[in-house]
């Protein structure tokens, strides 16, 4: 047994007022400033699923990956820890600051990313506001969402992710100089994706999050917000061949995209793994 759920992300962060408006006007989250400057961005009934840290700078900190229970946990850790992987436990504070229970954290290699493996995320007593009007976010045993990153080696770190952290595979992808493996660890199609060094990315480079939306037309309504206010898009409105997800891209300050979606589809016992040669069924143009 092994990870279940995308629990968190965490990121540095350089100027405040562009992610407080990306995250309350385009994705309509509810935000809570810390005592030390950091936002706690909330989407769901979790106390919250993504931290903001004012560094100066813009970039991926850590990913939070969530296990059933502390059993699950402790078997994880004892097979990464066999595999040679400095794993230590997390402080009281630290789990205080993520909010939940238990917590280990290591340095993923072939991702290059601070991981967490965490036990017991904190449910929070009161609902979750929206800051405009959406139905709201697709998690719960889904998760927050699904990450993308780009590495030397995907073949190594699709093996890890699989043989160890617990991940079945979904499909393939490969078009023009881009290749793709989409890895599920719930009945969400993805939630990691793992990439090679295609489109002039380094090793280790975070290619994007995605948020999924309960109603097609809250994504409809925050691509015209996003417009509107001039976020530059990496794939404008178009649906995916794969997972089928209604989506459009944001690039951000760090390089790295905000994918927000709808009707992702679900992958169960008869799931038939494929190769797709594109991305896209229709849309997801990349803006001149």
């Amino acid at each position: 047994m092994g990870v279940n759920a995308l629990a968190y992300v965490t990121f540095d962060m350089a100027d405040p007022a562009y992610w407080q408006s990306l995250y309350t006007r385009v994705l309509g989250m509810q935000l809570t400033e810390r005592a030390d400057r950091a936002i706690e961005v909330r989407c769901d009934e979790m106390h919250h699923r993504i931290t903001l840290y004012p560094t100066g700078t813009d970039a991926l900190r850590s990913v939070g990956w969530q296990l059933p229970d502390a059993e699950a946990l402790d078997d994880l850790v004892a097979r990464l820890r066999a595999r040679g992987l400095d794993v230590t436990e997390g402080s009281a504070e630290l789990c205080a600051e993520r909010r939940v229970h238990r917590l280990y954290r290591f340095f993923e290699p072939f991702l290059s990313v601070e991981t967490e493996l965490i036990v017991g995320q904190h449910s929070d007593r009161y609902a979750f506001v929206a800051t405009r009007g959406i139905a709201g976010y697709r998690t719960g045993p889904l998760g927050l969402g699904h990450v993308v990153f780009h590495t030397h080696d995907v073949e190594g770190a699709v093996t890890f992710y699989r043989e160890v952290m617990g991940f079945g595979l979904s499909d393939y992808m490969g078009w023009a100089d881009a290749a793709a493996v989409f890895l599920h660890c719930n009945p969400r199609h993805h939630t990691l994706a793992i990439m090679n060094l295609c489109m002039g990315r380094k090793s280790g480079h975070f290619n994007h999050i995605m948020f999924e939306a309960l109603d097609f037309d809250d994504v409809g309504y925050a691509y015209d917000v996003a417009r509107d206010d001039r976020h530059p898009m990496i794939m404008d409105l178009g649906k995916h061949t794969n997972d089928h997800v209604h989506s459009f891209y944001i690039r951000t300050p760090g390089d790295y995209g905000v994918e927000y979606g709808w009707g992702g589809r679900l992958v169960g016992p008869d799931w038939q793994v494929r190769f797709y040669d594109q991305p896209m069924l229709y849309g997801h143009r990349i803006p001149a």
